[in-house]
């Protein structure tokens, strides 16, 4: 099994710290996944704490079997992109996980302070769908079986958000 990046991070990819970072940060997330949720606040609080160190970088890996809600929310996300709010985007999504119907979808796109006449045309563009659908194969070429899967440098860590913070905090000091 893979415990590598099988795609490296390149300029598809949403990123938020400083390219010249020493740790980078990918995570596979399913914005349904309660555990993907859970991890959302750690890994703000690892961004607020290493703002310098670590460039985070999301990958959509909806597991849309159980979480049916989890791909539009991918999309939306991508969508959100397409204006230059991903990230807005991203966070209305976490911090609203239990409103994603295409009616909370739409009020967080509101929210994230999106043009949504332009939205409601780029969720019906299967680009979009193909951005998600390449990161989920990234994602399976590189081992990921269940969210969160993150990966340091290049290399999976086994482990969750919580674990994470725990390492970085120990390498940081």
């Amino acid at each position: 099994m893979a415990s590598h990046l099988a795609t490296e991070v390149n300029d598809q990819d949403h990123k938020q710290g400083p390219d010249e970072a020493n740790i980078t940060l990918v995570e596979y997330g399913d914005y349904e996944c309660s555990h993907c949720g859970a991890a959302y606040p750690i890994i703000k609080k690892i961004q607020k704490e290493f703002p310098t160190q670590v460039q985070f970088i999301f990958r959509n890996f909806p597991l849309s079997q159980s979480h049916p809600s989890a791909l539009p929310a991918a999309i939306a996300s991508e969508a959100a992109a397409l204006q230059g709010k991903f990230w807005e985007m991203h966070d209305a999504i976490y911090e609203n996980q239990r409103s994603l119907s295409p009616e909370g979808l739409f009020a967080m796109a509101t929210t994230a302070g999106l043009d949504l006449e332009q939205f409601k045309s780029d969720i019906q563009d299967d680009k979009l769908l193909g951005k998600v659908e390449a990161d989920f194969e990234g994602g399976v070429r590189s081992g990921v079986n269940g969210t969160p899967s993150f990966f340091i440098n290049g290399t999976k860590f086994d482990g969750g958000a919580e674990d994470l913070y725990e390492l970085l905090k120990e390498n940081a000091s």
